[in-house]
């Protein structure tokens, strides 16, 4: 599984944090990309508003099967990036939130709060919620016995999504220059895009119109 770490600005210093905790996963074969802002990486500054479209972007052309982002409140970012399709996003603040996000959702990204009530021990709460999140079977169920239902659940909310959103390409074509340029001028951006290795031509060929 390709894990993208997705930090916008306003939480850019718990980036290390993120990625202390998520380092455990390593070990369970998982390759975790650190792709968004840090401390050491502060132009251009991305927004929510940005890293929204950044982490839809990565997991529309299959750069990442999971997404973890946030911001202060992890309000900002989930409304962000649920605005594009195929992206399945949860709220998470708690171990519990994991746990159950993973068995009943099985979403492909997670918005965490990084500012707000993060305090003491909170890096000790990332790490937690990583294990919860990734401790079990995706999309199981729970309880048991509503497995069958929260797995059409989960397939009604896909054809949602195809039904609900217009292409990834006209999105490219579209979306404003403040949110798209900034995520393309960003230090590595364009190289784990990988724009030339697209299969879709039509989105393969809008985002080169913007480059």
């Amino acid at each position: 599984m390709k894990i993208v770490v997705i930090n916008e600005v306003s939480a850019r210093s718990k980036n290390p944090d993120i990625m202390a905790a998520l380092n455990e996963m390593k070990k369970n074969k998982f390759n975790v990309i650190n792709a968004g802002m840090t401390e050491k990486n502060s132009k251009p500054e991305l927004t929510y508003i940005q890293t929204g479209f950044y982490a839809a972007l990565l997991l529309n052309i299959g750069r990442a099967d999971f997404v973890v982002g946030g911001c202060g409140t992890g309000q900002g970012f989930l409304n962000s990036i649920m605005q594009y399709p195929n992206v399945f996003c949860g709220l998470i603040t708690s171990p519990l939130d994991a746990w159950l996000f993973a068995q009943i959702n099985a979403g492909n990204a997670i918005s965490l709060r990084l500012n707000q009530g993060y305090g003491w021990a909170g890096e000790v709460n990332l790490r937690f919620i990583f294990d919860r999140l990734f401790s079990v079977e995706w999309g199981q169920g729970y309880p048991l016995e509503r497995a069958e239902t929260q797995s059409e659940s989960r397939r009604r909310l896909e054809r949602i999504s195809r039904t609900s959103h217009v292409s990834f390409a006209e999105i490219v074509k579209k979306i404003e220059d403040p949110i798209i340029k900034p995520v393309l001028e960003f230090p590595g951006a364009l190289t784990l895009i990988d724009v030339d290795s697209i299969e879709d031509k039509t989105l393969k060929a809008a985002l080169k119109s913007r480059i």
